[in-house]
């Protein structure tokens, strides 16, 4: 045995304390080093390039809002020419009248100051005057008798001068380009046949340099769409990247040669105190109890030489201890069963009820299970391998009988606890449901049997708690009478909406309801009759509503619709949608089957708000106004806002 002793004394060598320290000072500071440079430079890039991206979007919003100013002002101007009566006596003229018409055109013009105006009537171009480079047109519609007698088209902008606008507001680079013709640029090399603009956000190659780009669509004359795209150097995200990837290198290095040193230090240290505590634990472990590990100093080796020599002392105490910590473990389940009954999340508390009561009774697996709306049962929450046999029996027999229920089949052991009927409301779809354990091998305890099943009327109570404070909820915000949503959640909605069309540039729409002559109904029939005539027309709201609308009852007998995303000419096709389901009703009259049914009719008001000029008010005092158009002017009838 002797020869081969150097080889093994080398191996221990080799493999020593010391060794295995450094090896895993390796492990857990140089391989997560290298692993942390590597993520913080990423980090450091996707973060630049974010700001980047933000810088841009942020000063795209600013290009936009140009965009806006310019179709404001030639919408201004686009009203006033609307309004000239000279111009509407042209178009009511026909042919005859074109060549006034081109003259007057040519006179509004120069009059309003604009820079194109065109007059278009049936996709043909009946005036155009101004300058051809003219873009960024604001429309409106010419009306006479209830008829559209021509589109006027007015620009008080060109694609050059709106994109010299955003360079001297945003500081960065510019184009507008119709298809793959460029109308404006601020950047030499943008309208080469190779540079493909992004559609929305990306990166871009203009002249050998890079660009981080943001594009947006606007429209133009004659149904045209125009690309405008915002740009920003690249150079700036890339010496921000490599600025703050060579700081987070010193500093990385920095923490690297510290940790170096350290670990040294600390090895040599570790390794002598080792050895001293080696030696002892080698005396007890020969039966020499009497030997002592030194423990010399305040440091943690100093404590864990106490809580050595101190082991053998509270051995038994620490077993004693353990029968407490069952008793005491067995209380704190109970607790958690108390806290579980004032729980909202009827699901989730399944789920953990399901772990807490595996945990506690020590089962190899579980779950909980309720009724769908077919009455079948469907687990909701399901925790070890494939439900044996004997828990499907245990399940039966609880739903069976409605009580804690147990069973055996095939030395497998089961424990059911029936749970009281479910409410949709509460995410769990109703029905009866049951909670259940299983184990193999040996039965559960008496009172291993009493802890599940108190867990277990605790889960009957979590379900009943989240039911009830679900139908609050849901009652806070509906009127009981339509079922529609009541006037507190209508202002919710409207105020949410219309700062989302003034954030994102959209439009809104509202429409306001009154039943007509509603008090004569009332009057004649009764106020159970008034509530049935309710009901029937907020069931017409609903039907007409599409999914992401809010109808509403807004008081008495008005309702309201609010609509996302909506003009004011789809505010009012959905509104005469709504008149016209209105008067279609045939409502039986409460107590005499022979009367006729009876018909009632609906006057409505449309009103639509867009971009940062929408306000909560003044888009309810359209509506309200509108309203009062449409009952002045002969009830049954849809008004559109001004």
């Amino acid at each position: 045995m002797s020869p081969r002793r150097p080889t093994g004394d080398l191996r221990d060598r080799l493999f020593s304390f010391r060794v295995r320290l450094r090896l895993f000072f390796l492990l857990i500071v140089v391989v997560p080093m290298v692993a942390v440079t590597l993520v913080v430079f990423r980090l450091i890039s996707d973060s630049e390039h974010g700001q980047g991206d933000a810088r841009v979007a942020a000063r795209q919003e600013a290009a936009i809002s140009l965009y806006y100013a310019a179709r404001q002002r030639a919408d201004r101007i686009a009203a006033r020419v609307g309004r000239d009566p000279q111009l509407a006596g042209a178009l009511r003229a026909g042919t005859a009248g074109e060549a006034a018409l081109r003259r007057r055109v040519r006179v509004l013009l120069r009059s309003t100051g604009a820079d194109r105006v065109r007059v278009v009537r049936g996709g043909r171009v009946l005036a155009d005057a101004g300058d051809p480079r003219a873009t960024f047109p604001a429309a409106r519609s010419l009306v006479s008798g209830g008829h559209a007698l021509a589109a006027v088209q007015v620009s008080v902008m060109d694609a050059e001068r709106f994109v010299r606008n955003v360079r001297s507001v945003t500081g960065l680079e510019a184009v507008v380009r119709r298809g793959e013709e460029v109308l404006g640029t601020t950047l030499a090399g943008a309208g080469a046949g190779d540079v493909a603009l992004p559609s929305r956000t990306g990166a871009v190659h203009i002249g050998g340099r890079s660009y981080r780009a943001a594009s947006f669509t606007v429209p133009g004359f004659s149904q045209e769409r125009l690309q405008v795209t915002v740009l920003e150097s690249a150079a700036r995200t890339e010496q921000a990247i490599r600025g703050g990837r060579l700081v987070a290198g010193f500093v990385l290095a920095g923490f690297f040669l510290l940790a170096l040193v350290a670990a040294g230090i600390v090895s040599r240290a570790l390794q002598n105190q080792i050895d001293a505590l080696l030696g002892a634990a080698r005396r007890i472990a020969g039966g020499d109890l009497s030997a002592r590990v030194p423990a010399r100093g305040r440091d943690e080796f100093a404590q864990l030489g106490d809580e050595f020599n101190k082991m053998s002392a509270e051995l038994e105490r620490r077993m004693q201890e353990l029968a407490q910590e069952r008793v005491r473990l067995e209380l704190s389940l109970r607790r958690i069963g108390e806290t579980f009954a004032s729980g909202f999340d009827a699901r989730a508390l399944l789920e953990i009820m399901v772990r807490t009561a595996v945990d506690a009774v020590d089962a190899d697996g579980g779950e909980a299970q309720v009724c769908d709306e077919g009455g079948e049962l469907a687990p909701v929450a399901r925790r070890g391998g494939a439900p044996p046999a004997a828990l499907a029996e245990a399940e039966r027999r609880a739903l069976a009988t409605g009580e804690p229920a147990i069973a055996e089949v095939d030395g497998v052991h089961a424990l059911a606890h029936p749970l009281p009927p479910a409410r949709p409301a509460t995410g769990v779809a109703g029905g009866v449901g049951v909670l259940a354990m299983w184990r193999a091998g040996r039965p559960f305890a008496h009172r291993e049997r009493e802890l599940f099943h108190y867990l277990g009327g605790q889960a009957a109570v979590s379900i009943e708690n989240a039911a009830l404070h679900e139908a609050i909820e849901r009652r806070a915000v509906t009127d009981e009478l339509t079922g529609l949503a009541n006037r507190r959640r209508f202002q919710e909605v409207i105020d949410a909406e219309v700062e989302r069309a003034r954030r994102l540039g959209q439009g809104v729409g509202l429409v306001l309801l009154d039943i007509d002559d509603f008090k004569a109904v009332n009057d004649t029939y009764g106020h159970q009759q008034g509530d049935l005539v309710l009901r029937e027309v907020a069931a017409v709201l609903r039907a007409t509503s599409r999914e992401i609308d809010e109808p509403a009852r807004y008081g008495g007998e008005e309702l309201v619709i609010v609509l996302p995303g909506t003009d004011l000419d789809g505010a009012h096709r959905l509104a005469e949608r709504v008149r016209e389901g209105v008067e279609a009703l045939r409502i039986p009259v409460l107590g005499d089957d022979a009367a006729a049914p009876l018909r009632i009719t609906a006057s409505l008001g449309a009103a639509a708000a867009h971009g940062s000029d929408a306000e909560v008010r003044a888009l309810i005092a359209a509506a309200d106004e509108a309203l009062y158009q449409a009952k002045r002017g002969g009830k049954n009838r849809t008004v559109g806002a001004a």
